[in-house]
């Protein structure tokens, strides 16, 4: 006879499939993405968890524990390294509790040009080069001294090998290279204690509903490259180079996804988009540069074995026909602020619906007000199968007892046998 969290696992994991698949589960899965509300909820501020890992999990833990998910989230997307590797490399690119926004507030990511509207030739030429030494060094202030390494083809050149030595007795390049090895060491001590808490969960009887991320292609670029403001300008004013980053990249991605995903023994493959939403492109950008890269990511991560995941940030509401070109009853679409119940009538015979749930009602609403809009939710998006109940958001701000009345609805009312 299988242990009482085995079966627990085995039922969770089952109403999950259950959904992506687009049949009726034995009730609606109710997944939060619960992210600092954890921290609230045990009594420890974002800033505890980011420099003590023991704090940041027992908080992880009480949570789980008490509210008994159908699916877990994972805590390092919360907390991506612990303060004292963020410290470490000088990160430029996030401002964390303590750092940049108070101990009691969530972290903020630094967007910028990290790539200039020039470099895109560099980028084509040598992604390797152009990675160590020049983002790097613009992501990590003490890694700065990798702008100023020797170009890595000079190593093939033997007896010329030796004369680019003094370059490494650079002061800034040293730091940048100490940096680097004693950091690293860290980070593999924060992955490891995850990794354990990871099992723990499982173990427990908690399914997770995915390890592995991915970015869309595009916003690989416009998240990570060239900006916001900079990817909407080169639409524009250098749209081939602009299509052909995204194309060159988008393989990668793939890879990764795949990979991770067998690595972690986990199909779901995480992939949240940010700039393909109504506000920030319009319709016809969306179908030349966004899409078509987006939907082969679905299309390979499916053909080797995955589901993909999509949070879908912003509004779709324009895009819901072209999104609904995916292999069926293999993906998950969570859904911020698009209209569910009409991405439910458009797209609920292709992919499960996930989300959506308002996180201002969590965070504000009565006790009534969250179990009626719960039930509303279940009578439209959970008819015939295919919905996971889930917040719009990550959770941070939120009433326990609300979270409880919301958890404790989902679980009870939404019952298909």
């Amino acid at each position: 006879m299988k242990s009482s969290n085995e079966q627990k696992y085995q039922e969770r994991e089952k109403r999950l499939l259950d959904a992506i698949a687009l049949r009726e589960p034995d009730r609606v899965p109710v997944v939060p993405l619960f992210a600092f509300f954890n921290c609230y909820y045990s009594g420890i501020s974002p800033r505890e968890a980011y420099v003590n890992p023991e704090k940041a999990l027992e908080a992880w833990r009480r949570t789980i524990y008490d509210f008994e998910p159908d699916a877990t989230y994972s805590v390092n997307f919360t907390i991506y390294a612990m303060d004292e590797v963020l410290s470490g490399l000088d990160f430029l690119a996030m401002k964390w509790p303590g750092h940049g926004v108070p101990d009691n507030q969530s972290f903020q990511f630094v967007e910028s040009e990290y790539m200039r509207e020039e470099e895109y030739e560099e980028l084509f030429h040598n992604p390797s080069e152009f990675y160590l030494r020049k983002l790097l060094p613009r992501l990590a202030g003490n890694l700065r001294g990798l702008a100023k390494l020797p170009p890595l083809v000079t190593a093939t050149l033997g007896y010329v090998w030796p004369a680019v030595l003094p370059a490494f007795a650079d002061p800034e390049v040293q730091l940048a290279l100490e940096t680097l090895l004693n950091i690293s060491k860290k980070q593999a001590q924060w992955v490891k204690i995850y990794g354990a808490f990871a099992q723990e969960l499982v173990a427990s009887g908690f399914p997770s509903i995915k390890e592995q991320t991915v970015l869309a292609p595009y916003d690989l670029v416009a998240d990570n490259l060239r900006g916001t403001t900079g990817a909407a300008t080169d639409l524009l004013t250098q749209p081939d180079k602009l299509k052909r980053a995204v194309d060159q990249l988008a393989p990668f991605m793939s890879t990764l996804g795949i990979n991770g995903a067998k690595a972690k023994k986990n199909p779901r493959v995480f992939i949240p988009l940010h700039k393909g939403t109504d506000n920030f492109m319009s319709v016809r950008h969306f179908k030349e540069f966004y899409w078509p890269s987006l939907q082969k990511l679905i299309v390979d991560l499916v053909e080797g074995g995955c589901n993909p995941y999509l949070l879908i940030e912003g509004l779709y509401n324009k895009r819901l026909d072209i999104i609904k070109d995916v292999p069926p009853g293999t993906c998950i679409y969570h859904f911020e602020g698009t209209d569910i119940f009409e991405a439910k009538k458009k797209l609920g015979d292709t992919v499960c619906i996930m989300g959506n749930f308002p996180n201002s009602l969590l965070a504000t609403g009565t006790v009534e007000q969250v179990k009626e809009h719960t039930k509303k939710l279940i009578d439209v998006c959970g008819d015939g199968g295919g919905y996971i109940m889930s917040a719009s958001a990550l959770i941070d701000e939120a009433r326990p007892e609300n979270v409880a009345a919301w958890m404790e609805t989902s679980k009870e009312y939404g019952r298909y046998r």
